[in-house]
């Protein structure tokens, strides 16, 4: 699916991403992903749904979503490149998510940020409440774990 706004295009093709930009910046930029390997990545681009950023053929930001398509879903990886930002494209990217007609009546939809809680705020998504937050459970590993010593 392609979304036109002006010179900018949101696109879920996965033959259009720029996948030697997004790595670069989720392991050398993405306070989330610092030394991410290239092949987790790729296999997490595999399994997502993929939107893409651009403005003209250049990718300037990415986002990808992990769903069952029918309950639950999972944003992550959303940025925009800093040299873009402030011309309202992440707000257009997180809207253009949200209209996907594939995450469209699911019961959760879930996201970890550390700086950007006002623009998904926007959108509905809130902070989990205390009732929540004690039903939650999480089993987490760090990148030393998962991945060794960092990579690029």
């Amino acid at each position: 699916m392609d979304w036109t706004r002006g010179a900018h295009a949101i696109s879920t093709d996965p033959s259009r991403l720029d996948r030697d930009l997004i790595h670069r910046f989720l392991s050398q930029e993405a306070y989330w992903s610092m030394g991410i390997p290239r092949t987790v990545v790729e296999r997490s681009i595999d399994h997502s749904i993929p939107f893409g950023l651009y403005e003209g053929s250049e990718q300037v930001g990415f986002a990808r979503v992990v769903t069952d398509h029918s309950a639950f879903a999972y944003l992550g990886d959303v940025f925009v490149l800093e040299s873009h930002r402030g011309k309202g494209l992440g707000v257009w990217l997180v809207e253009t998510i949200l209209a996907h007609p594939d995450l469209q009546r699911l019961r959760t939809m879930l996201l970890f940020t550390n700086d950007a809680h006002g623009l998904y705020r926007r959108f509905g998504f809130q902070a989990m409440g205390e009732e929540r937050v004690r039903q939650a459970l999480t089993l987490s590993r760090g990148p030393e774990e998962l991945y060794g010593s960092p990579q690029t």
